[in-house]
């Protein structure tokens, strides 16, 4: 248990900027954490020799992605009775939450597999191998979507301007 606790502990902060960067939304992605935690504790006897923190990483993704299909075949849900007027909206204090905000925004415009890929080799740190194992996708597919995102998002802080230059097709009836 201590062997356990030695491995995980540390990486519980990665963990948590990767499950906020995914949910968007504070408490959903510390109840992400907790439910990654708890997986990995029950099946800690399942785990292979190897890097822990991509299996971590792995537990957590597959938890997020779950998520998402319920939430879509669900649809949103607000209890409205443990919301205050606070949680609804507030003004940016400083400039440099409004960056903050705005990078958020644009990364959230992202398709899914690119976001993840991006969060995992340029916030997380993990190498194109690590995420390509935590992501369960070919190497050549991690780069390909890492190029895209970080295009993609490009065009975005630029305001399009990229996009201009792109040529519109007429559709021939």
């Amino acid at each position: 248990m201590d062997d356990m606790l030695h491995q995980v502990e540390p990486l519980i902060p990665a963990l948590r900027r990767y499950a906020r960067a995914l949910m968007r939304d504070r408490a959903s992605a510390d109840d992400l954490v907790q439910d990654c935690l708890e997986r990995a504790v029950s099946r800690w006897y399942q785990r292979r020799d190897g890097d822990v923190r991509a299996w971590l990483f792995t537990i957590l993704h597959n938890l997020a992605v779950n998520q998402f299909r319920k939430k879509a075949s669900r649809g949103p849900h607000v209890p409205i009775d443990e919301t205050s007027e606070d949680s609804f909206g507030e003004a940016a204090a400083q400039e440099q939450k409004l960056i903050y905000q705005d990078v958020l925004a644009k990364l959230a415009k992202l398709p899914e597999d690119q976001r993840a890929v991006l969060l995992l080799v340029a916030v997380e740190d993990l190498s194109y191998a690590e995420a390509a194992k935590v992501l369960d996708i070919p190497l050549g597919t991690v780069m390909s979507r890492l190029s895209g995102a970080r295009e993609r998002l490009q065009q975005e802080i630029e305001g399009g301007a990229a996009a201009s230059n792109v040529v519109s097709l007429r559709s021939a009836k």
